[in-house]
């Protein structure tokens, strides 16, 4: 299950790797991922939360308390539950987000296909993400799931990465690199 990004050698690769094989096991391969995102969603939307899983100095009791009850709110299957107790009682909730996508890598990878994360100076329309889409499924040779975010400093254009691949066309790298080259 190895994937050219190396994912399981990293210690949140093998915690994503065994959660997958459990979902898969369980045949609750897609109701973990959905877990996870919503995980994800709560950790960038409470401050308070992502400072919690952040901070070294909350106890492995404290940190399953609240797992506990971030699980209860956001419905999630016992599986998901479950893991997230032992990420707190192995004090490795720091590493959730990289577990996150580690998971989704491999997720979509087992079913054949690619996740776009596409950083744009503006949200999009519903008609360009798809066109995007359709491009990187032509480009991929493969089904592109795309995520996108809005990131101001850009200025325009376009960031987007699939797996270990970069196509920046943003304005900010275009006047960075002009900048490089005027330095002589």
């Amino acid at each position: 299950m190895e994937n050219s990004g190396g994912i399981k050698a990293s210690l949140q690769g093998r915690y994503a790797s065994a959660l997958f094989e459990l979902a898969s096991e369980n045949g609750t391969v897609t109701a973990v991922e959905s877990d996870l995102e919503k995980v994800g969603h709560a950790i960038g939307e409470s401050a308070d939360f992502a400072a919690l899983i952040r901070n070294p100095q909350v106890s492995r009791e404290a940190a399953g308390k609240v797992v506990d009850a971030v699980s209860g709110v956001l419905g999630l299957s016992d599986l998901t539950k479950n893991f997230l107790g032992v990420l707190a009682a192995n004090r490795r909730l720091s590493a959730l987000p990289e577990i996150i996508r580690a998971f989704a890598a491999i997720a979509a990878a087992q079913r054949g296909e690619a996740t776009a994360d596409i950083t744009s100076a503006h949200a999009l329309t519903d008609d360009q993400v798809e066109q995007l889409r359709q491009k990187l499924e032509v480009r991929e040779g493969r089904k592109v799931k795309v995520k996108t975010s809005v990131d101001p400093d850009l200025l325009g254009g376009l960031v987007v990465t699939i797996g270990s691949k970069r196509i920046d066309s943003s304005i900010r790298t275009r006047l960075n690199s002009l900048a490089q080259a005027m330095k002589g």
